[in-house]
């Protein structure tokens, strides 16, 4: 059934649910939805079109709890009802635990108001909340730490190469030699530290397609052989204003780690990265609430992330590799805040995903 026809609701008879966080659905005696707010569409992963006439228990667990609910409410029993239930939202494997609220309304044709509010939802805001907070004193401490190093590391170096020249033997020379190449070493971590924090926007139009291939062309060329890198675009996504040498930086960052964690999989000839984008409705990014924004999804069967690591993983200098800087999911991180979005990682043993949300104009 059209929404759009007469006597039926569309988004312009109910603005409130427009603009609602939580999913939502005007629904008949049945269950059929007439209509969905853009937040149901988006965490269902289906256009209203094709919403409209199907029936909201497709995506339920507990299809005969949904219909009492439906029936106690129509018969006055209750003015609304709510209960717990699972529900499969798109691009999870596994089900989500929701709370179901049904409710009367004052609609001509007696239609019923559904409100689906993930029960996760309030964790994942927090979470971000906690993640925007670190972040911000990471950035402060990076600054300071780096500058704190920087001023005394030249000191150093220009006293190694003035002893270097007086010292009479080349065994001497080789110690010395050592401190000037340790202090460089330096020099390039704090140098990479600063560099977003000092290196000015270069703006301009970015397509995130483009964006994810020139990172696919990097890992292929880096990993011929033994790893897929799988693409799942929406081609409707816009382009939008931001730095694309930074962004390109940021999706490395990760993919490179992804590629890293993968190398027994590549090995076996079955490793696998996914980069997915979708455009999602009425989103909050950064405490920040839009009507649209683009969601880039990082996806690898690799092994995961340490148990003890996935609180962590934003932090810098924290690394679960040998040898690892522990500082490309810091960068990441932190380009993709300039650009007011958000980074979070999901992690378990054959599914890690990284999930940049980036609000669109």
């Amino acid at each position: 059934m059209n929404a759009a026809a007469v006597g039926q609701p569309g988004a312009t008879d109910y603005p409130g649910l427009e603009w609602l966080a939580s999913m939502a659905a005007l629904v008949d005696a049945e269950g059929a939805i007439e209509y969905a707010n853009p937040a149901l569409e988006n965490g269902l992963g289906v256009s209203r079109r094709l919403l409209n006439g199907q029936n909201l228990s497709h995506w339920m667990d507990c299809p005969a709890l949904w219909q009492e609910s439906l029936l106690q409410v129509r018969s006055n029993e209750f003015s609304s009802k709510r209960f717990d239930c699972m529900m499969r939202l798109r691009d999870l494997r596994e089900a989500v635990q929701v709370q179901l609220i049904v409710a009367r309304t004052d609609h001509p044709q007696g239609l019923l108001l559904a409100e689906v509010v993930e029960i996760s939802q309030q964790s994942r805001l927090e979470r971000e909340e906690q993640w925007h907070n670190q972040a911000q004193a990471n950035k402060e401490l990076i600054r300071n730490l780096a500058h704190e190093i920087k001023n005394p590391l030249g000191g150093l170096r220009g006293a190694a190469q003035l002893l270097h020249a007086e010292l009479p033997s080349a065994e001497l020379q080789e110690y010395t030699q050592v401190i000037i190449a340790e202090a460089d070493r330096l020099q390039t971590l704090v140098d990479r530290l600063l560099a977003p924090h000092r290196k000015p926007h270069v703006v301009g139009d970015v397509n995130i397609h483009e964006v994810c291939e020139h990172v696919r062309t990097l890992l292929q060329a880096e990993f011929p052989q033994g790893l897929t890198i799988e693409q799942d675009y929406d081609a409707s996504l816009p382009e939008f204003r931001g730095d694309k040498e930074q962004l390109i930086q940021a999706v490395l960052n990760i993919a490179h780690n992804a590629a890293q964690a993968l190398q027994q999989r590549i090995v076996q000839r079955d490793a696998r990265i996914v980069f997915r984008t979708r455009v999602a409705r009425q989103m909050t990014v950064a405490r920040q609430r839009y009507k649209l924004a683009l969601v880039l999804h990082i996806v690898d069967n690799g092994p995961g992330v340490p148990a003890e690591l996935r609180d962590r993983i934003f932090f810098p200098l924290i690394s679960g590799r040998e040898g690892g800087s522990g500082l490309g999911l810091t960068l990441a991180q932190t380009f993709v805040q300039q650009h007011q979005g958000t980074i979070e990682c999901d992690s378990q043993p054959g599914h890690t995903e990284f999930r940049i949300t980036l609000p669109l104009p």
